[in-house]
């Protein structure tokens, strides 16, 4: 398998197999985080493919001396928040069941699964994109503050914040235990 230097200079160059084989590289992640991001199947490989296109149109501006990995999932990510910001001047499409892929997601209640999609929905937009990347791509924290171009001691604070969040709605519901006062520092 060629590594991502080899595999960028052949697609700089044209070559077709080189241009498919980076897309079946990267499409898996790609995809992923459109879809945590943008929860609708058909947004999400919408976005996702322009952000393939916006990859190749930028290729000759990608640093060698960096990860091509976080590089392209800061371009999805990109993309995802003009999508988001433009969803918000107009309705919002609906998903059939058949539409929504399956995600390892643990079983969860429909009362506590609806608090949590509400509660990450009141979060800042870049809390919520943490959340997602960390908990629900598997990204770590160094991958994540290169997509988002923030240290990693922001993503963590973030991550916190959004965890501190969720919880305390899920409390508010009766859906967590209240925290121990006397652990509190």
């Amino acid at each position: 398998m060629a590594s991502d230097r080899e595999l960028v200079a052949r697609c700089r160059a044209g070559d077709s197999e080189a241009i498919r084989a980076l897309i079946e590289r990267f499409e898996g992640d790609v995809f992923a985080v459109c879809y945590r991001l943008l929860r609708h199947r058909h947004d999400a490989e919408d976005i996702a493919q322009d952000s393939f296109i916006r990859v190749f149109r930028s290729l000759h501006r990608w640093d060698s001396s960096r990860a091509l990995k976080p590089w392209i999932l800061t371009i999805a990510v990109n993309r995802c928040r003009t999508a988001l910001a433009k969803r918000g001047r107009r309705p919002t499409p609906m998903e059939f069941v058949e539409d929504v892929p399956a995600v390892a997601v643990p079983e969860v209640s429909g009362e506590l699964a609806a608090t949590i999609a509400e509660a990450l929905d009141g979060l800042r937009e870049e809390h919520r994109e943490v959340f997602i990347l960390f908990h629900e791509t598997g990204r770590p924290y160094e991958e994540i503050a290169e997509i988002l171009e923030r240290p990693v001691g922001t993503i963590k604070t973030w991550l916190h914040r959004a965890r501190a969040q969720i919880l305390e709605q899920l409390q508010r519901k009766g859906l967590a235990l209240e925290s121990n006062p006397m652990n509190k520092t």
